[in-house]
Protein backbone atom coordinates (compact mmCIF):
# COMPACT_ATOMS: atom_id res chain seq x y z
CA UNK A 1 0.00 0.00 0.00
CA UNK A 2 1.60 3.46 -0.37
CA UNK A 3 1.15 6.22 1.05
CA UNK A 4 -1.26 9.24 0.12
CA UNK A 5 -0.10 11.63 -2.35
CA UNK A 6 0.07 15.00 -1.16
CA UNK A 7 -0.16 18.12 -3.50
CA UNK A 8 3.50 18.93 -3.74
CA UNK A 9 4.03 15.50 -5.23
CA UNK A 10 2.22 16.06 -8.76
CA UNK A 11 4.22 17.11 -11.53
CA UNK A 12 2.53 20.35 -13.05
CA UNK A 13 3.57 21.11 -16.56
CA UNK A 14 1.67 24.00 -18.44
CA UNK A 15 -1.60 23.97 -15.67
CA UNK A 16 -3.91 22.02 -17.70
CA UNK A 17 -3.67 18.63 -15.85
CA UNK A 18 -6.25 20.24 -13.33
CA UNK A 19 -8.40 22.21 -15.42
CA UNK A 20 -6.46 25.47 -14.99
CA UNK A 21 -5.86 26.44 -18.75
CA UNK A 22 -5.18 30.11 -17.46
CA UNK A 23 -3.08 31.91 -14.99
CA UNK A 24 -3.22 35.29 -14.31
CA UNK A 25 -5.54 37.79 -15.89
CA UNK A 26 -7.84 36.21 -18.48
CA UNK A 27 -8.37 39.15 -20.66
CA UNK A 28 -5.62 41.92 -20.72
CA UNK A 29 -6.66 45.18 -22.07
CA UNK A 30 -4.38 47.35 -22.98
CA UNK A 31 -4.22 50.61 -22.00
CA UNK A 32 -5.27 52.79 -25.85
CA UNK A 33 -8.24 50.73 -25.30
CA UNK A 34 -8.98 51.49 -21.54
CA UNK A 35 -8.55 55.04 -22.23
CA UNK A 36 -10.47 54.90 -25.75
CA UNK A 37 -13.61 53.27 -23.42
CA UNK A 38 -13.02 56.23 -20.69
CA UNK A 39 -13.44 59.02 -22.90
CA UNK A 40 -15.91 57.77 -24.84
CA UNK A 41 -17.95 57.70 -21.31
CA UNK A 42 -17.21 61.14 -20.81
CA UNK A 43 -18.06 62.38 -24.49
CA UNK A 44 -21.27 60.47 -23.81
CA UNK A 45 -21.58 62.10 -20.52
CA UNK A 46 -21.24 65.64 -21.57
CA UNK A 47 -23.10 65.01 -24.58
CA UNK A 48 -26.07 64.03 -22.05
CA UNK A 49 -25.79 66.97 -19.94
CA UNK A 50 -25.80 69.11 -22.93
CA UNK A 51 -28.51 67.70 -24.62
CA UNK A 52 -30.34 68.51 -20.95
CA UNK A 53 -30.11 72.07 -21.73
CA UNK A 54 -32.97 71.77 -24.80
CA UNK A 55 -36.43 71.22 -24.87
CA UNK A 56 -37.26 68.33 -26.90
CA UNK A 57 -40.04 67.24 -25.69
CA UNK A 58 -40.81 63.26 -25.98
CA UNK A 59 -37.48 63.00 -27.80
CA UNK A 60 -35.49 63.87 -24.67
CA UNK A 61 -36.60 60.61 -22.60
CA UNK A 62 -35.71 58.75 -26.15
CA UNK A 63 -32.11 60.66 -26.61
CA UNK A 64 -31.33 60.08 -23.05
CA UNK A 65 -32.21 56.03 -22.30
CA UNK A 66 -30.41 56.06 -25.92
CA UNK A 67 -27.24 57.73 -24.47
CA UNK A 68 -27.25 55.43 -21.32
CA UNK A 69 -27.87 52.30 -23.25
CA UNK A 70 -24.69 53.11 -25.32
CA UNK A 71 -22.70 53.93 -21.87
CA UNK A 72 -24.15 51.28 -20.11
CA UNK A 73 -23.08 48.97 -23.34
CA UNK A 74 -19.53 49.86 -23.11
CA UNK A 75 -19.44 49.15 -20.00
CA UNK A 76 -20.52 45.80 -20.10
CA UNK A 77 -18.56 45.00 -23.46
CA UNK A 78 -15.01 46.30 -22.32
CA UNK A 79 -14.77 46.77 -18.33
CA UNK A 80 -17.28 43.21 -18.03
CA UNK A 81 -15.11 41.28 -20.55
CA UNK A 82 -17.86 40.70 -22.64
CA UNK A 83 -16.46 41.33 -25.95
CA UNK A 84 -14.38 38.38 -25.01
CA UNK A 85 -17.30 35.87 -23.96
CA UNK A 86 -19.69 33.62 -25.43
CA UNK A 87 -22.05 35.30 -28.48
CA UNK A 88 -25.00 34.30 -26.66
CA UNK A 89 -24.19 36.22 -23.47
CA UNK A 90 -24.00 39.19 -25.31
CA UNK A 91 -27.03 38.93 -27.21
CA UNK A 92 -29.26 38.21 -24.12
CA UNK A 93 -27.34 41.48 -21.68
CA UNK A 94 -27.69 44.01 -24.85
CA UNK A 95 -31.19 42.96 -25.29
CA UNK A 96 -32.11 42.81 -21.97
CA UNK A 97 -30.38 46.57 -22.16
CA UNK A 98 -32.65 47.56 -24.98
CA UNK A 99 -35.27 46.24 -23.85
CA UNK A 100 -35.30 48.25 -20.49
CA UNK A 101 -35.12 51.31 -22.39
CA UNK A 102 -37.90 50.83 -24.48
CA UNK A 103 -39.86 49.80 -20.96
CA UNK A 104 -39.08 53.10 -19.35
CA UNK A 105 -39.40 54.79 -22.61
CA UNK A 106 -42.65 53.80 -22.62
CA UNK A 107 -43.61 54.61 -19.37
CA UNK A 108 -42.05 58.12 -19.39
CA UNK A 109 -43.95 58.73 -22.76
CA UNK A 110 -47.30 57.94 -20.87
CA UNK A 111 -46.50 60.26 -18.08
CA UNK A 112 -45.71 63.31 -20.06
CA UNK A 113 -49.12 62.69 -21.46
CA UNK A 114 -50.88 62.94 -18.02
CA UNK A 115 -48.93 66.22 -16.84
CA UNK A 116 -51.57 68.51 -17.57
CA UNK A 117 -53.94 66.89 -15.18
CA UNK A 118 -51.41 67.05 -12.30
CA UNK A 119 -52.00 69.82 -9.20
CA UNK A 120 -49.11 72.06 -9.70
CA UNK A 121 -49.90 73.79 -6.10
CA UNK A 122 -48.36 73.02 -2.89
CA UNK A 123 -50.71 70.38 -0.78
CA UNK A 124 -48.82 71.53 2.30
CA UNK A 125 -50.06 75.25 2.54
CA UNK A 126 -53.68 74.18 1.43
CA UNK A 127 -53.30 71.20 4.41
CA UNK A 128 -53.12 74.66 7.10
CA UNK A 129 -55.59 75.73 9.14
CA UNK A 130 -57.38 78.94 7.68
CA UNK A 131 -55.42 78.39 4.22
CA UNK A 132 -56.96 79.25 1.03
CA UNK A 133 -57.23 77.45 -2.14
CA UNK A 134 -55.69 78.79 -4.89
CA UNK A 135 -56.47 77.63 -8.57
CA UNK A 136 -53.73 77.73 -11.06
CA UNK A 137 -54.75 79.01 -14.79
CA UNK A 138 -53.29 77.74 -17.66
Amino acid sequence: MSAPSTHADHAHGNGNEHGHGHSGFSHPMPIWMLLSVFFALLVLTVATVYQSTFDLGNMEIWLSLTIATIKAGLVIAFFMHLVWDKPLNAIIILGSLIFVALFLGFTMMDAEGYRDNLIMTSTLEQSQPGATVVEVSK
